[in-house]
């Protein structure tokens, strides 16, 4: 059996994969695949609405937001968002390597100011008691950072409006969407196949810089068009449709929540308790979704090895990015609790043989 630990495009309820892969066959008894269905079909039109209707319900978006599905994925938005929001100054919270990347994008539309980082310590941690200028169009912040295990699980207090990018664990937890003028994501984590970014955005917020906006970079158009301005891509939207709707059968982001915390607990206390290995994020600040360790100094040679080791016990994709090395094990909304026992159990008769 394989437990996939991938880190994006990652894990999906096999649920999901079945109905879409039937989808590709005949979509909705059509006799067409889902892969060459118009988009702008009567028969796919309702994907698009229920998997909007799904996401607003399930993350109880308020009254004057909109949802859009856009090609392309999370570091698009890194270029949109200041396009549509930043008017005259931008305030960056740096957490990692996407975070970064959003804060380069910025600096080509205005003042983008760096808040606080935590590069110094190779972003294993949180920056704390920052301060937000309170003259910022918006202050942006990732929410998970999944190369080095890092993760904020509340919505930040702040003087201006938040935007964020939450690829990585949208639909985790319960979200407090009305102190967000825009947050974003590519979808290939928590909500469907790569392809896609999902973007909630505060329809009031739009309309207030200055400059021209290319058409397509308009958030506007895309709300203007029911993420229909151009093609958009229909499979993902189809297969995220199925995620939502098996998210909401589950019992929904506070059901994910708790998942969440159990898998996390488990692996972090066999990391903390195996004499082989160590976690690289800071306690305080550790992961939900993206679980990072590394093997301990006097066991450094070993690592190739347990790797191999792993993998023949069926551990998919849980190599540590280049940039940190080591191991990651993400644990998404879709993977069973049985895959993080799988892994323990792996770590545990590798200890034991030495």
């Amino acid at each position: 059996m394989k437990h996939n630990f991938c880190a994006g495009p990652a894990v999906l309820p096999q649920e999901v994969i079945e109905k879409s892969a039937q989808a590709v066959n005949d979509f909705e008894g059509t006799g067409i695949s889902i892969l060459s269905i118009s988009h702008r079909s009567k028969e796919f039109k309702p994907v698009v609405d229920e998997a909007e209707a799904l996401v607003k319900e399930i993350l109880s978006v308020p009254e004057g937001y909109s949802v859009l599905f856009l090609a392309g994925g999370a570091s698009m938005e890194f270029c949109r968002v200041p396009y549509n929001f930043l008017n005259k100054k931008a305030a960056y919270l740096n957490t990692g390597v996407w975070a970064k990347k959003a804060l380069k994008e910025a600096k080509a539309f205005g003042e983008a100011v760096e808040v606080a980082s935590s590069a110094d310590k190779n972003y294993t941690y949180i920056p704390k008691n920052f301060e937000i200028p309170a003259d910022a169009d918006y202050f942006h912040f990732t929410t998970n950072n999944t190369i080095y295990g890092t993760e904020i699980r509340k919505d930040l207090d702040s003087p201006v409006p938040l935007i964020s990018d939450m690829s990585s664990d949208i639909f985790s937890r319960p979200i407090d969407v009305s102190k967000y003028n825009c947050i974003y994501g590519g979808a290939q984590k928590n909500l469907a196949p790569s392809g896609m970014a999902f973007v909630i955005v505060k329809n009031d917020a739009l309309g207030k810089v200055e400059r021209y906006i290319p058409t397509m970079l308009n958030y506007q158009t895309h709300i203007d068009n029911g993420s229909m301005f151009n093609t958009p891509p229909t499979f993902t939207i189809y297969a995220a449709m199925e995620s939502l709707r098996w998210l909401k059968a589950q019992g929904g982001v506070e059901e994910m929540a708790k998942r969440a915390k159990v898998r996390a607990d488990m692996l972090y206390s066999e990391i903390d308790r195996n004499k082989l290995f160590v976690g690289t994020a800071v306690d305080e600040d550790r992961s939900y979704m993206n679980i990072c360790w590394v093997m301990a100094e006097e066991y450094k040679e070993l690592e190739e090895d347990f790797l191999k080791f792993a993998q023949g016990k069926g551990m998919v994709g849980i190599k540590g990015h280049r940039s940190v090395g080591g191991f990651r094990a993400s644990c998404y909304n879709a993977l069973p609790k049985e895959s993080v026992q799988a892994l323990i159990d792996c770590m545990k008769e590798y200890e034991a043989k030495h």
